[in-house]
């Protein structure tokens, strides 16, 4: 077996292109390993679910129609509330032109009061709140300003595992004095922290929401028209 002081220049530089090949594949091979593991803590770190307290109302955030309504029908029939709220969805360029075509398109609140009925919550316990939202902030501003306007301490707020953690921060960047908000998922929600990059929908939400939380603890210098 040859020294290293035996070997000609142009031996050596090929002995250095090899051990840097495999040094490369070695660090190629450990990343690929850890992929998983950290998009999963990622899918993970995403999903708040508080734990349950009486509060003054439960709230349907807009979105993933029936699972939310399920969730706050679930939730009050447990007895840690006395009112489910509703937001209300924003008027988009589409809505308009279903509207000039006279076509009826009810609202997704109009679907989420059926489906508090039909699971048993009585209408006059159903508040639709006024406003219309057309993102996330803006429905945390409207929930905050009726708890407040309401006298109400606290306040549970549901939405899609991948959403929770969004919800959060913009409560506590949003809501200022407003009181305490209790965030939860929904069970049923079909969002796979431990896979999610693997589906194409659940990783444009959370990549989505990475956004989100960054404009959030920025500020807000990018403004949202939809989410």
């Amino acid at each position: 077996m040859k020294d290293s002081g035996d070997f000609t220049p142009s031996e050596r530089r090929r002995l250095t292109w090899k051990r840097a090949a495999l040094v490369t594949v070695l660090l190629l091979a450990a990343l690929l390993a850890l992929a998983p593991l950290a998009l999963s803590a990622i899918g993970k770190w995403l999903m708040v679910d508080d734990p349950l307290q009486p509060a003054r109302a439960v709230v349907v955030f807009g979105g993933q129609l029936p699972f939310r309504a399920m969730e706050a029908a679930s939730i009050y029939k447990q007895g840690f509330t006395h009112e489910v709220w509703l937001t209300q969805g924003g008027v988009f360029p589409e809505d308009l032109a279903v509207a000039r075509l006279g076509i009826d398109k009810p609202a997704e609140y109009f679907y989420n009061r059926q489906v508090l009925e039909h699971l048993g919550v009585p209408a006059d316990s159903i508040r639709l709140l006024d406003g219309r939202n057309i993102n996330t902030a803006e429905e945390v501003r409207t929930i905050a300003r009726e708890l407040k306007a309401r006298g109400g301490d606290r306040v549970i707020l549901i939405t899609s595992k991948y959403h929770a953690r969004r919800v959060k921060v913009l409560w506590r960047v949003l809501a200022g004095q407003s009181g305490e908000a209790i965030v939860r998922y929904t069970p049923d929600d079909p969002f796979r922290p431990d896979r999610w990059w693997r589906n194409t929908g659940d990783a444009m939400s959370v990549t989505r929401e990475l956004f989100g939380l960054v404009n959030a603890w920025a500020g807000f210098p990018v403004k949202s028209e939809r989410w």
